[in-house]
């Protein structure tokens, strides 16, 4: 039988290291060093990747100089502390199967004054993309001292047995500020001709190699971000890495997309076409002669890295993401159970959105993400006693919580009063390109039903129902719901809506199962400033309202602005007539419009509406919670019945629960 992927895994030589197949861990902040050093957490989670079949793991950026440092979680720089503590992630790592790189990199300009405490270092002193600081244009003097700093990293990363490393001249970071003509203005023999243009990056990677040896794998690391007029387009790029392919400086280059000033493809969400990286592979395979060429950025499946390669766009394919969401993907694929996988959805939520708000990652749909120290993966062993139980709710919780319960041996229920499993999170993936969600949810439902877990739909459980079952174990994960009142939090001392009895009023939960028909003209009130309110009405607009989005946030999808998706957003609902009214409360609902007062000067203004759909926090549904406590069953409460949140907390509380039968 013909292999699924037999371009994915075909073994392919980068510099003196033959690579197992064509995947990739690429390089990203985990955030984890603690005092600036990895430690067991930040082991386990490369390890994991590489025990999943990842053929070669490039640890995340590690900053050269302190003018480099940008999170809380960097490492230390020019310090051979971190030698030892290296040793064990490249031991980890290497002992999986996998080759071991890490990234090296100066954001230049774009540095955080907080975390660093110097000045930004850039070659002209041109303004932060990052914050709002200015650079300081460096000296020749700070020139060479910074190219030394790379040279003495990629020193310590040999000591600690790293089989290369990774040159980071992506994103308009500092070594792309010096090819960039936009960024570098210098009249000196750094600016100005390519050639000089290029010295800083030529003169790092050959000392590199003469520090390190021809046996040390060297990649560069570039980024796509043509959009941008003053960014070095794809030509420019083109003539830049063939320079140095030429002069044989690099065994590998991998193409990202996005950059500082364009930064919403950086870490492409579900808004972003899938592939991102291929064009610009494409375009340096055709001027590279020694070197490989890995293709990134929102490669989330095996399918996707398959069409790279089989094109011939790229050599690699590095998957990070995808990885992170499910660490086994790649020897899931090998085996012949991509089904299995368990696919990214592209959310950035608890990715990049908590790498935003400096804390280590890890990922919605996989909570183990981060946790592999603690709780071994995604994997698990089995219970020393066989249970009965009952899961009540079919949303994230409850499937989640079914699935670990029934991996670890468990005989288990699922009862779901509805007809569809999935809760709130099925509805979400009714919104406009958000299909990744469905099929996350077709993975659980094959995931149970190889299991053997029994699914209960249109199955409604009272107390008395549970007590029937007589479950040794009973979780409880009957979601949330809307509260009907129209209670704002910027109005507290009002517990609902003046007029809210005029009718007209729904809940998004209602507008996307349905149970709601919307006239022509629709107000849509957020006040989380997430999915929830700004989904619904792109969908509605889609379909052909005439969609007004009011918030009393300043900005309309405050929250979606930490996984980088708020203004791609707000530029979709411009293209599609949305109009837009932030900083606004809602001071009553007349049947036909809203009266809204302004935060800032206080003035009300009528606004026209067919009909008023509510984004507002939801309530708990615990009755049953509390059915069970008047019987004295012991039982234990997850996800949104617990307290309305996100849905990564849910995911998490049901893998939590199901590892604690």
């Amino acid at each position: 039988m013909k292999p699924a992927f037999p371009h994915l895994f075909s073994p392919l030589k980068v510099g003196s290291k033959t690579l197992r197949n064509r995947v990739v861990f690429g390089a990203h902040t985990a955030n984890m060093s603690v005092n600036g050093l990895p430690g067991e957490q930040h082991v386990a989670y490369y390890a994991e990747r590489a025990m999943g079949g990842a053929a070669m793991v490039v640890v995340e950026p590690m900053p050269v100089h302190a003018a480099a440092v940008l999170t809380r979680g960097n490492f230390r720089h020019s310090d051979d502390s971190v030698i030892p503590h290296f040793r064990k992630v490249t031991e980890a790592i290497k002992g999986h199967g996998a080759v071991a790189i890490q990234q090296l990199y100066h954001v230049g300009a774009h540095g955080d004054s907080d975390l660093s405490f110097h000045p930004h270092w850039s070659p002209s002193g041109l303004p932060s993309y990052h914050d709002s600081d200015g650079s300081h244009a460096m000296t020749e003097a700070e020139i060479r001292e910074t190219i030394q700093a790379f040279v003495d990293a990629a020193r310590r990363c040999k000591e600690a047995g790293f089989d290369g490393v990774e040159v980071w001249a992506a994103y308009l970071g500092m070594v792309d500020q010096f090819w960039t003509p936009w960024s570098n203005r210098r009249e000196d023999q750094w600016g100005g001709s390519l050639e000089n243009r290029t010295r800083m990056s030529r003169e790092i990677m050959s000392r590199i190699r003469e520090a390190c040896g021809p046996d040390f794998i060297i990649g560069l690391s570039v980024s796509d971000d043509s959009s941008t007029s003053v960014s070095l387009q794809r030509h420019e790029l083109a003539e830049i890495v063939a320079l140095h392919d030429e002069l044989r400086l690099m065994d590998y280059v991998t193409c990202g997309s996005g950059g500082y000033l364009n930064f919403y493809p950086l870490m492409p969400t579900f808004l972003f076409p899938e592939k991102l990286g291929a064009d610009l592979a494409a375009t340096l395979k055709k001027v590279v002669k020694h070197a490989v060429v890995t293709a990134e950025s929102h490669i989330r499946t095996p399918e996707n890295a398959e069409t790279v390669l089989g094109e011939g766009s790229a050599d690699l394919v590095s998957i990070v993401r995808g990885q992170i969401a499910d660490p086994h993907l790649v020897n899931k694929a090998r085996e012949g159970r991509a089904d299995d996988i368990r696919g990214c959805i592209s959310c950035n939520q608890m990715c990049w959105g908590r790498r935003g708000r400096d804390y280590w990652i890890s990922c919605l749909i996989n909570p183990s993400a981060g946790r592999e120290f603690e709780w071994g993966g995604d994997r698990f062993e089995k219970a020393q006693d066989r249970k009965r139980v009952l899961v009540v709710g079919g949303g994230p919780a409850g499937l989640e919580a079914a699935r670990v319960a029934a991996e670890r041996g468990h005989q288990v229920i699922l009862a779901e009063a509805s007809s569809r499993l999935g809760g709130q999170f099925l509805l979400a993936g009714h919104q406009p390109r958000r299909a990744q969600i469905l099929d996350l949810l077709a993975w659980y439902e094959r995931q149970l039903d190889r299991l053997g877990v029994e699914v209960r739909l249109n199955t409604y459980m009272e107390g008395t129902d549970v007590r029937d079952i007589g479950a040794d174990a009973v979780l409880l994960a009957t979601g949330s719901m809307a509260p009907g009142t129209g209670f704002q939090k910027a109005w507290p001392e009002m517990e609902s809506l003046p007029g809210i009895e005029r009718g007209k009023v729904w809940s998004v939960e209602e507008v996307l199962s349905r149970q709601a028909k919307p006239g022509k003209l629709v107000l849509v009130f957020d006040e989380a400033g997430g999915w929830r309110g700004c989904g619904t009405a792109w969908k509605l607009a889609e379909e052909g309202h005439q969609v007004t989005l009011i918030t009393p946030d300043a900005m309309i999808g405050k929250e979606l602005s930490r996984t980088a998706a708020d203004a791609p957003l707000r530029k979709i609902l411009g293209r599609l007539g949305v109009t837009t009214l932030t900083e606004q409360t809602m001071l009553e609902w007349h049947g036909n419009g809203v009266t809204l007062s302004d935060h800032n000067s206080g003035a009300t203004r009528f606004v026209e509406g067919d009909c008023l759909v509510l984004a507002t926090t939801n309530l708990a549904t615990d009755m049953l919670a509390q059915e069970l406590r008047d019987l004295g069953i012991a039982h234990r409460q997850i996800g949104d019945c617990a307290a309305p949140r996100q849905a990564p907390y849910a995911f998490y509380e049901g893998r939590k629960a199901g590892r604690e039968i």
